[in-house]
């Protein structure tokens, strides 16, 4: 797989992740991933940060020991700025707002987080800001399997599988923290889940068209190791542009 590179210096490298590949090897999976494709060239390749598996978008990789403990300490001091784009369902009421809800563990599901009542385990801080970019509504899909993703547990989501338009809201996303599924957890939690998300909202309808996660990494903000602050962005996905028109 090819794989474009958006910036690289002699440290670093942040790199524009496809939708549909893990970060780094599973044990329950033996696909190919990013660690897989770039160790190739850069044997001392470590991962700074990750994005999750349906994510696509901006990403740092750090080619040295050096490099990958100078930027670690800036995800830790929160110096990294990240922002995202999404598509959710519903139309968000405010223009503009912070959720700040610590996350835990789903008692349910060993693959989900939450936020809110019910969590358990370790509730770590957590806190995320939205911008509404747009509201809009969208032709969609009832069922999952008609946009290709993954079958939840229990089967496909009903028989249905007509055409009809849903109220959808696209967002620009900033986490201020970097907890797992962060966005995701904190979306839902504010009633308003990412579209196409298999394990965080199965039930609700899937703009027709993207057969993803409708979450992208649109740019990450670091300093490189000669103290210059660095902005890297990525195109927006061609299936989130016929989305969003």
């Amino acid at each position: 797989m090819k794989i474009k590179i958006l910036y690289e210096d002699s440290n670093i490298l942040a790199i524009d992740k496809p939708s549909g590949i893990l970060v780094h090897p599973d044990e329950r999976s033996k696909e190919e991933t990013i660690l897989d494709i770039f160790k190739k060239e850069y044997p001392k390749l470590e991962i700074v940060h990750r994005l999750d598996k349906e994510t696509s978008g901006v990403m740092l990789l750090a080619k040295n020991n050096k490099a990958h403990e100078f930027l670690k300490k800036q995800f830790m001091a929160r110096e990294v700025k990240k922002t995202y784009l999404a598509i959710v369902n519903g139309w968000v009421k405010n223009e503009r707002g912070v959720i700040n809800k610590p996350i835990g563990r789903s008692p349910k599901d060993f693959r989900r987080h939450l936020a809110g009542r019910g969590a358990r385990g370790e509730m770590r801080e957590a806190i995320t800001e939205y911008k509404v970019l747009k509201r809009f509504k969208a032709s969609c899909v009832q069922n999952f399997s008609s946009c290709a993703l993954p079958r939840v547990r229990g089967g496909t989501l009903g028989d249905k599988n007509f055409a009809h338009t849903s109220p959808f809201t696209y967002l620009e996303v900033r986490p201020k923290t970097g907890r797992t599924h962060q966005i995701r957890v904190h979306l839902k939690f504010l009633n308003h889940p990412v579209a196409c998300d298999s394990l965080y909202n199965p039930d609700n309808p899937c703009p027709k068209g993207l057969s993803r996660l409708a979450l992208h990494a649109k740019s990450i903000e670091f300093k490189d190791l000669k103290g210059k602050i660095q902005k890297v962005e990525s195109p927006l996905p061609s299936e989130f542009k016929k989305v969003v028109k």
